[in-house]
């Protein structure tokens, strides 16, 4: 009587598939499950495609073995000659649509060291402009140490997040009732290929999880945006001024104050106090009186410059598809390797000017330990931020037992990339005669605007940004959109409208806070609070306690994280 509740088919064997299928690529045409979906459910590059009649027959085939297979069987298991060739699989999404799969071609995968300078390059962004100005504020000393401490920690967090879709047990495994001694070999863990981190939230927190982790994702990409339009003003006013100085032979060098020689060094203000990071004093920067002549009253960094950028942008925001942009992503590599080949030859010729005062500060040198340090860990935190898409990133990577070493190499290359500029350009700032105090949030402002090759590099910066800056606009607007009305491109007044409001901050800040440090450590702190430090936190804790394996010095450490991401926050507020 026992057997006549059996399946036809022996569930022995499609547990065994389930088991070896796991470690098989994912789009291998064996590892699928073909279905029938409706024409118009069809996507294809052309016109869509109907399904024939011999693939809705297949799908009856399929499902008649489905019925065969035992209900406790995790995963539909026919034979292999029922299985369609790899050009009549499609692979279906929950959002209606299904995806033909192209074969292997399509799916290569990326060695170790294209992941790694994926990754360097995505994390390269305008933090490394601050670098110099962050340790300065820090104090030599302390700002290395704080450095190299920062990427030690947001690796580890950047590791948690990696990890996380991993420590999710399948539905109805009962991870919660299993003896702790038994629960590492009964435990089975849910497939979780296709999740982000915001899935991974939403699993853990809810509604609240996922809209929690998109706001700061926000945070992080608004506030990238808003940095880029400043340093697009920025370098738009320079590169016009360089071009308007040339053709009319005019000379600056007795209007700024700074060194004297070929390699000239500038302190945009030296009256200032540059101590308590008074960013007021960017505020006053050309005075555009009745005597001033036409260019100055026309092109200003502030009262002009960034409006300029409107006609230029604004239209680009509303681009439907953001692919055209994305053929120029590789110019910020080549922007970086131009600007440490720039740092490079500055730090040569003017040599290095270096006394230790290690809390007192001096007339041209500040103390190796200043008070000012959070400015520095806010920075870092947007610095070493990749954490919202560092999942995306490793599922390219051909070799996944080697994620974590990876990971660690293009953390190492980022933060020796920091280190390089940083240490460099403020080792070699000559002072005496000038104050190491004079160094912008923006080194490149530390140089006259008739330098040839510091010219050159914010031309080139300028269109790199140019290019990026609607890809930014593109990630903001798709994941917006997508949540709140379920479409990327909803309609034409819902997109001009947010592209609207972020081109609006974006001119707010240019003209009255332009301060590029400083937005970059208050927006790194708020959104590396609950990507970096919180979130990946809890969930390590909260997955540790449902398998019975928390202990205090974990929970400890954690808790440690949470609280200096807390601290991290507050600290910009009183610096």
């Amino acid at each position: 009587m026992e057997d006549d509740w059996k399946p036809l088919l022996a569930s022995e064997r499609a547990g065994e598939g389930y088991t070896d299928r796991g470690v098989m690529d994912s789009l291998d045409p064996k590892s699928k499950r073909p279905f029938h979906v409706e024409p118009r459910n069809i996507v294809e590059d052309d016109v869509p495609e109907r399904v024939s009649a011999e693939a809705s027959v297949m799908s009856s085939r399929v499902h008649y073995y489905g019925r065969l297979t035992g209900s406790s069987d995790r995963l539909l298991v026919p034979p292999d000659h029922v299985i369609p060739a790899p050009g009549e699989i499609y692979v279906y999404s929950p959002l209606g649509t299904a995806f033909k799969v192209q074969g292997g071609e399509g799916t290569t995968k990326n060695p170790s060291i294209v992941t790694i300078f994926a990754i360097w390059n995505t994390m390269m962004g305008t933090a490394i402009l601050s670098m110099p100005w962050s340790i300065k504020q820090a104090g030599f000393t302390l700002g290395i140490i704080i450095l190299i401490s920062m990427g030690l920690l947001t690796l580890y967090c950047c590791y948690r997040v990696l990890k996380s879709p991993k420590s999710i047990p399948s539905p109805g495994c009962g991870v919660g009732h299993v003896p702790r001694t038994y629960v590492t070999s009964v435990t089975e863990y849910a497939d979780t290929s296709d999740w982000e981190f915001p899935d991974v939230c939403k699993y853990y927190f809810g509604a609240v999880g996922q809209w929690s982790s998109l706001l700061f994702s926000m945070v992080s990409l608004i506030g990238a945006m808003v940095v880029y339009w400043v340093l697009m003003s920025n370098f738009l006013f320079n590169t016009g001024k360089f071009i308007y100085n040339y053709a009319h032979n005019v000379s600056m060098a007795d209007s700024e104050f700074g060194t004297n020689g070929t390699e000239r060094v500038i302190c945009p203000f030296p009256n200032e106090d540059h101590g308590n990071n008074c960013s007021v004093s960017l505020f006053h920067l050309s005075s555009n009186g009745t005597g001033a002549p036409l260019f100055d009253r026309w092109w200003s960094k502030t009262n002009t410059v960034p409006f300029y950028l409107i006609i230029l942008l604004l239209p680009l925001l509303n681009f439907r598809s953001a692919s055209f942009f994305a053929r120029f992503t590789f110019l910020g590599t080549i922007s970086v390797v131009y600007l440490i080949f720039l740092v490079t030859l500055k730090a040569f010729r003017l040599g290095f000017h270096l006394e230790f005062h290690w809390f007192d500060s001096s007339k041209f040198f500040v103390p190796e330990f200043r008070l000012l340090f959070p400015q520095l860990t806010g920075v870092l935190t947007l610095a070493f931020f990749i954490h919202n898409c560092i999942i995306t990133l490793m599922k390219n990577n051909k070799h996944q037992e080697n994620n974590v070493r990876d990971l660690s190499v293009a953390y190492l290359l980022v933060g020796l990339t920091y280190l390089y500029v940083g240490v460099l350009i403020f080792g070699s700032f000559p002072s005496p005669p000038l104050s190491k105090d004079c160094i912008e949030p923006n080194f490149l402002d530390n140089f006259p605007s008739s330098d040839v090759l510091v010219f050159v590099a914010r031309a080139f910066l300028l269109f790199q940004m140019t290019t990026v800056y609607p890809l930014l606009g593109y990630l903001v607007r798709v994941q917006m959109m997508g949540q709140i009305f379920g479409k990327h491109y909803p309609g034409f007044f819902h997109v001009f409208t947010l592209n609207v409001i972020i081109v609006a901050a974006g001119v707010l800040m240019a003209k009255f806070y332009p301060n590029i440090g400083s937005i970059i450590r208050y927006s790194g702190a708020l959104c590396g609070l609950a990507l970096v430090f919180v979130l990946p936190s809890l969930i390590h804790m909260i997955s540790l306690h449902r398998l019975g394996e928390l202990r205090w010095p974990s929970a400890l450490f954690h808790s440690f994280l949470i609280l200096l991401g807390v601290a991290n926050l507050i600290g910009q507020f009183f610096m």
